[in-house]
Formats: structure tokens, sequence, C-alpha cells
């Protein structure tokens, strides 16, 4: 009788310790396949882009409002561009970006404010979220007007430097 209970407490115990690896195998494979979501970068809300005047504002303004810029104009300083992505991350796949806006402020040659646009990325392709604009910073200018416009305004020294 003793050998009896001795067989049916461990046959028991067994039994509730192998629900108890069972259950936490389960959970920790569940919690591996649930969604990490993580943010880069930094873009400013619109309330603290309403602070900024187009036309008044310097950089020396935007830099005290909003902050330091991630990136610049390459073309003599032209813009501030921040830029901010979010990633999801499922398992032990590779992340995916699933958001990403960036923030454009242009300036003139004075570094006055000229343009305030957001810009969001669906599909592949740039979607202007936002725009305040003062002048149309958009030239109609052409690849074949860019391409042709540049004959005559080389010489043949300017080619052999």
């Amino acid at each position: 009788m003793l050998k009896y209970n001795m067989t049916r407490r461990v046959t028991l115990w067994f039994g509730v310790v192998s629900k108890i690896l069972l259950m936490l195998v389960a959970a920790v494979s569940l919690s591996a396949c649930v969604a990490q979501f993580r943010n880069h970068g930094y873009i400013p809300k619109d309330d603290v882009l309403a602070q900024i005047t187009v036309g008044k504002d310097t950089k020396d303004t935007v830099r005290e409002v909003i902050g330091t810029p991630q990136a610049e104009g390459l073309l003599e300083s032209s813009g501030w561009y921040y830029v901010r992505s979010q990633f999801k991350h499922i398992g032990a796949f590779a992340p995916k970006e699933i958001d990403r806006q960036v923030l454009a402020i242009s300036f003139n040659d004075r570094g006055v404010v000229t343009n305030v646009e957001r810009f969001g990325l669906e599909d592949g392709r740039v979607v202007a979220l936002s725009r305040r604009v003062t002048t149309a910073n958009v030239q109609g200018t052409t690849f074949l007007d860019q391409l042709f416009g540049n004959f005559g305004n080389l010489s043949a020294d300017q080619l052999l430097q």
C-alpha cells in the first residue's frame, strides 16, 4: 500500500511539473511572435511647428524652437531635414519599416525660412502630408531642359581641367 501511494504521488508530481513546463514552453514560444515596435529619429509635433513663421524665422530661431537637424541640404545648405522611422519586429524575421516621416524646412540665401513640408513614405512613394509655401519652390525644368541647357555653357578649357 505504501509503495502504491508513493508511485501515485510521484506520477502526480511528474504530471504537474510536465504541465507547468508545457505551459512555460508555450508562453515563451508565443511571446517570441509578439510584434515589437522601434522608433528612430525625431519629428517635432504640429504645435511646435506652428511656432515657425514662413518668411520671418531664420535658421537660428528654428534651431532654438525645434533643435538641430539630422541632415542638411547638399546645395549651399538650402534645407534642413528631420526624419522619423518606425520599424516592426516579429520573432526572428527581419525588421520591416512601417512608417517614415520627413520634415523638410527650406531656407533662402539669407537663411530665412521659405517652406515647411512634411512627407510620408507610402508604398515606396514620397507623399506630401502637409505643406506651407509662400512661393513655388518647384521649377518646371524637365530632364531634357537640363540636358540641353548645358550645351554651350562648357568650353574646351573647362573640359580639360
